[in-house]
């Protein structure tokens, strides 16, 4: 360890007209053992009565943030990590709302995170909400086979992702930032709004020379799906950002390009011979040809 006192953690949870989830990861947070850690709910402009309740609520436990509007899971989560790191936190954890998490969740991806100076990001086994042995995410894989996949998608756990590991990236469902590594890399790129932005996070701090760990002993439980639910425009974001990704990461290489479109063509003809979804083809049809018009910087958000 490298402090004689516990770091400071802030946990930042982004709201949208998903109240009854946020409440629910509300009172599995109250329960956990790590104690040094501050809980900011940022509410991305709901349409409801989420604000008035969650204040009334969890007026003694959270730090609300409200938002006049919709700036997406990026740039919400950009506002309560800046809030953050201006009360100089230690440590950024980014969590799902439609998530609860294990009492030790949070001790143990801290106990790995400050074991060796180098670990970035880290994130934990997370399994779906309705099976809880089923596991969801198991650190995150990039191959010339998929530009991102997750390691043990609807495998049952039987202790076979049980070893800490280093990984490609980590999901932002619920992703533990050195705030020394914020500072280095840059913030979540409001560019993707909605989706892969956790991967590019992951992949510029391995370009600064962090890496990305699995943690297999902290758990939490994922409603896989609802957030996206609620997001009409997840098939055109899709694809849109898969393009995205492999131009900013990858604009050297025409295997990686390749791989991209490949990827994002891929889901527009499952979803095709699925669903047989007109608009939804549409929209991703609509996301490919903006992945390849949007204009792309070098600069990461701050």
């Amino acid at each position: 360890m490298f402090r004689d006192t516990n770091p400071r953690v802030s946990i930042i949870i982004l709201n949208w007209n998903g109240l009854e989830d946020t409440i629910e990861c509300l009172e599995s947070l109250r329960n956990i053992t790590y104690q040094n850690y501050e809980a900011i709910v940022v509410d991305n402009g709901s349409a409801g009565e989420d604000v008035a309740v969650l204040r009334l609520k969890f007026w003694e436990y959270i730090h609300l943030i409200e938002n006049d509007r919709n700036y997406g899971f990026c740039e919400g989560n950009n506002i309560g990590i800046r809030y953050a790191l201006k009360n100089e936190t230690d440590y950024v954890l980014l969590l799902n709302n439609d998530t609860i998490v294990a009492p030790d969740f949070l001790s143990q991806l801290l106990g790995v995170a400050e074991s060796n100076p180098d670990i970035g990001l880290l994130g934990p086994k997370i399994y779906f909400y309705f099976e809880p042995n089923r596991i969801w995410f198991a650190g995150g894989r990039i191959s010339f086979a998929s530009i991102h996949s997750a390691r043990g998608r609807w495998d049952i756990d039987r202790g076979q992702f049980d070893k800490i590991d280093r990984v490609d990236f980590v999901s932002g469902s619920c992703m533990l930032v050195k705030a020394c590594v914020l500072k280095s890399v840059g913030l979540l790129d409001p560019v993707y709004f909605f989706g892969l932005e956790d991967v590019d996070l992951s992949l510029r701090a391995t370009r600064a020379g962090f890496s990305n760990v699995f943690v297999p002993s902290s758990r939490i439980w994922h409603k896989s799906g609802k957030s996206a639910a609620r997001n009409p425009d997840v098939p055109y974001f899709t694809s849109r950002n898969e393009i995205i990704l492999a131009r900013k990461h990858y604009r050297f290489s025409r295997k990686a390009a390749i791989r991209a479109v490949t990827a994002a063509i891929t889901d527009l003809l499952t979803v095709s011979m699925r669903y047989r979804n007109t608009s939804t083809v549409i929209a991703m049809l609509k996301g490919l040809r903006e992945g390849m018009r949007v204009h792309i910087t070098s600069s990461e958000a701050g």
